[in-house]
């Protein structure tokens, strides 16, 4: 372990504050000493980290405060051999179905019949479950890396990402952090959106008497803290082991099943009662047959063919849609400009470097959806609970996102967790035409989908929706493009270690970069506003089983990518000596 110096002053302001925090503890558990110590416990670890951090009085970025902490993370070993492409298969199907079973493993001790998923809008996204101990999804690992990627673009942290050690801090950092953001998220759960059984908490009640309530909620939390880090091992195991990147595999699996079930399930709208033309099947197939084959040719002309190409759930016109999506995706993924490269001594051996028209890939809008399911969640748990409430500015606030009871969510037909004005609302994802594009044309007709605003304040709506998702996606580009050495210089550090060159170009990494430096930073931006752009479009025209045109989206570039991968992955392992040009590039 190596001698870190610090400055052992900083931790009396800590301790003030730390001993302030304790005060306040005491307070709102009412004078009760093991409530107190509790949530003492619970804060203490950031005080901690946070003395690791501003005490350390040494060389370079002050992350280096938490170097000896972050070596002693587990982490999954790295391949000390080149794995073959069988075993990286096997690694990631494996992954794979352990995600699905995990992914049906409720939490227990949980009331089942009380769970609100304060992620509903953005499940697809997120992964996961509801009420699961995969309830939390891939939100702590993207909030983690979004957090460090601000943080580094506005400098905040000093840290140099060209050199293994920055980087290997900094990926040490990120791990942390997601330890951190993983109780950040699942403790306002257990208060109201993930209760713990009353027969759970009375039998805890049995074996320590005025302590059961508390016990559960720290057992729940126990469990979604196990179930999000043993994902996010997942994630790391298939980086190293398999194919691709786990967050993405898993996203892509829960778009892909919510895309089956709105596609092709036979299960009427009303489960436990008989298939009707009033309770036809949920998917898009089976209702839009079974409709026409049991409406007369005077009700299909009188409202029934609209009832099919519009009505929800799963209506033709989403199947339409998730179709267009697709194919325009695959068309974006397929742009580029491609470099010319020469091999420096093997004459006559020619290659291209692709810009792709995704040259940030689909990592932008992961990031950028984050934000708003972080800011989904936050404001509902500022709207709804007791005691978050009453905080200045964000309680209770209209202007950060207001939320309906549960009897008006009834007569609205929502659900308790979709915002009905303020920030939150405006920055919800449209999910579909029949909900922005037919109550703006028809307001009288679409009164619902209105939610008691004007139909041009719809529009504001849509308008601020895109506006955020191409403005985040090319922030979050240009970031992404920084962190992970995919800038002109790293690139051209890339195609000079693997012996290639430019034609007509002098071999120099500063001629590389000057001659990348007309591509790479404006194909940066523009992918960023790109995706950012797809994404919001494929939103607004809508998908089946209430994917998202975002989930969409992000599962066909994310198949796209795993195909050339495993593509890449065999044409190593047909001709080894490729090993080294990929490694490279």
């Amino acid at each position: 372990m190596v001698e870190i110096k610090r400055n052992r002053l900083v931790s009396i302001p800590l301790i003030l504050v730390f001993a302030l925090n304790v005060y306040i503890d005491y307070r709102y558990a009412k004078a009760n000493i093991a409530y107190t110590v509790i949530l003492s416990l619970f804060f203490s670890p950031l005080y901690y980290l946070a003395y690791l951090l501003l005490s350390y009085r040494g060389e370079g970025s002050k992350l280096y405060g938490w170097k000896n902490l972050v070596e002693r993370l587990p982490a999954v070993k790295r391949p000390g051999r080149h794995v073959r492409f069988k075993e990286k298969f096997l690694w990631t199907a494996l992954v794979l179905i352990i995600y699905f079973v995990l992914s049906n493993i409720f939490i227990y001790g949980l009331d089942k019949a009380q769970i609100i998923d304060v992620f509903a809008s953005f499940r697809s996204i997120f992964a996961g479950q509801a009420g699961s101990i995969m309830d939390l999804g891939i939100g702590p690992i993207v909030t983690a890396s979004i957090i460090m990627q601000l943080f580094v673009g506005a400098k905040i942290i000093n840290i140099d990402l060209t050199k293994s050690e920055d980087k290997a801090l900094y990926q040490g950092a990120q791990k942390l952090l997601v330890v951190v953001m993983i109780f950040v998220e699942a403790v306002p759960q257990v208060f109201g959106y993930l209760p713990p059984d009353p027969a759970f908490i009375s039998a805890l009640n049995g074996a320590v008497p005025g302590y059961g309530l508390l016990l559960a909620r720290l057992f729940i939390v126990l469990q979604i803290f196990f179930g999000s880090y043993l994902l996010f091992f997942m994630d790391e195991l298939i980086s190293k082991w398999g194919i691709g990147s786990g967050v993405s595999l898993f996203i892509a699996a829960g778009v892909s099943q919510a895309l089956v079930l709105g596609t092709l399930n036979w299960v009427p709208i009303t489960s436990g009662q008989a298939l009707s033309v009033l309770n036809p099947p949920t998917g898009a197939l089976p209702k839009t047959f079974y409709l026409f084959g049991h409406f007369s040719s005077i009700q299909l002309f009188s409202g029934g063919l609209e009832r099919i190409i519009f009505s929800p759930p799963n209506p033709l016109i989403a199947l339409l849609g998730t179709i267009f999506i697709f194919f325009l995706v695959v068309w974006a993924q397929n742009v580029k400009v491609e470099l010319p490269l020469a091999h420096e001594r093997a004459r006559g051996a020619r290659g291209r470097y692709p810009i792709q028209l995704m040259y940030a890939s689909n990592i932008p809008v992961i990031l950028a959806t984050a934000v708003l399911a972080n800011l989904s969640m936050w404001s509902l748990i500022f709207w709804t609970n007791p005691t978050l409430a009453h905080v200045p500015i964000l309680g209770h606030d209209f202007l950060f996102g207001a939320y309906p009871t549960s009897a008006l969510a009834t007569q609205l037909n929502i659900q308790t967790t979709s915002p009905i004005g303020g920030l939150a609302w405006y920055l919800q994802n449209p999910n579909g035409i029949a909900n922005w594009l037919f109550p703006m044309l028809q307001p009288s007709v679409y009164q619902a989908q209105l939610l008691g605003h004007p139909p041009w304040e719809m529009g504001v709506h849509v308008l601020a929706y895109v506006t955020f998702m191409v403005g985040a996606s090319i922030m979050f580009a240009k970031f992404w493009i920084e962190t992970t050495n995919m800038n002109s210089e790293g690139v051209a550090k890339q195609i000079q270690s693997s012996g290639m060159q430019i034609p007509g170009f002098r071999r120099d990494p500063r001629v590389l970069k000057r001659v990348l430096d007309k591509y790479i930073p404006a194909i940066t931006v523009f992918s960023g506003a790109a995706v950012g752009f797809l994404a919001a479009g494929a939103d607004m025209i809508g998908t089946v089983g209430n994917a998202s045109g975002t989930g969409v989206l992000l599962t066909v570039g994310i198949v796209i990518q795993l195909y050339q991968a495993m593509g890449k992955e065999q044409l190593t392992e047909m001709y080894p000596f490729m090993r080294d040009f990929f490694g490279g590039l």
